[in-house]
């Protein structure tokens, strides 16, 4: 059996991540018909099958299951060594991509890493926003912000921030709707929510807090349920931190009803060597905690 190229594992690790070859050339810049051939040469070389092809795409075998591991311990060795080589110490440069849920996304982390290029101008920051736990042993990004710790895979987690959540609406809603003393009174307005099945959290069923309301308007995202609710269509739980970026929006029932929730930031075990994304990662948990006080009027 032949020792794997780390350049075919490189192939392998695309294919495994995406489940197709022609995503995997499109990350590699090769085109489909060559990365089909080097998975067919690491398959020969160690003399085993690694994927299956089905309907769905390519599913990895127990063998190639086996190899993952094997395969991202070369590849976080050598990110490391790329580190070191390109300066690593304390100054961050290259390529840095941040998962996060689509209101952390919006309303703090825009501030927060534009603040960390300004200080390191060799670090290039890529935000996505997905309303659902990204994947990181495919690679779909370097590190996550969560509202839960993760609980399975080769994954490490901190706990970055609480933050608070309120009901709110426009000050034009409440001007010319039912009065608003008690929880109770909540049956007499339409209220602003998540698709129900659409929930990827339990943190996130924010509304199980208040008895389950049926919804007159919902959404995946929260900066469409909080653009609702700056137009004066009904009332959100929302969440503190996004409150300086819709002035029309107020507090309601802000003593009898509040929650608090956390972020974490989630990497891949494996990226611990990697000094710019330690780095960055102490940098950003800093930064977004100092941020979160100043938006919620903590300090």
């Amino acid at each position: 059996m032949a020792e794997p190229k780390w350049d075919d594992l490189r192939v392998f690790l695309a294919v495994s991540r995406s489940e197709s070859l022609s995503r995997a050339g499109k990350a590699l810049r090769l085109d489909p018909a060559t990365v089909g051939r080097r998975i067919s040469r690491l398959e020969q070389a160690l003399e085993v099958t690694l994927f299956m092809k089905s309907p769905q795409g390519y599913a990895l075998t127990q063998a190639g299951a086996r190899l993952v591991a094997r395969a991202e311990a070369v590849e976080s060795a050598i990110l490391s060594a790329q580190d070191d080589a390109t300066g690593g110490g304390e100054e961050m440069t290259g390529q840095i991509r941040v998962g996060a849920p689509d209101g952390c996304a919006n309303y703090l982390l825009p501030q927060v890493c534009a603040a960390i290029c300004e200080d390191h101008p060799g670090l290039e920051v890529q935000i996505v926003a997905l309303p659902r736990v990204f994947n990181l042993s495919k690679r779909e990004a370097d590190m996550a912000i969560t509202v839960s710790p993760p609980t399975a895979g080769r994954l490490t987690s901190q706990k970055l921030t609480d933050y608070h959540l309120h009901l709110m609406a426009s000050r034009a809603y409440l001007e010319k709707s039912p009065p608003l003393d008690t929880l109770a009174d909540l049956e007499k307005h339409p209220i602003i929510g998540y698709i129900a099945d659409l929930i990827f959290d339990a943190e996130l069923d924010y509304l199980s807090e208040i008895g389950g309301p049926r919804t007159s308007f919902a959404s995946n995202s929260v900066s469409v349920q909080l653009n609702w609710a700056r137009i004066g269509a009904g009332l959100v739980i929302g969440h503190d931190f996004a409150l300086p970026f819709a002035p029309e929006l107020t507090r309601v029932l802000a003593t009898e009803f509040s929650l608090k929730r956390s972020f974490y930031l989630v990497r891949h075990a494996d990226d611990h060597n990697i000094s710019r994304l330690r780095l960055f990662a102490q940098e950003l948990g800093t930064r977004v905690r100092h941020e979160m006080a100043r938006l919620e009027g903590r300090t």
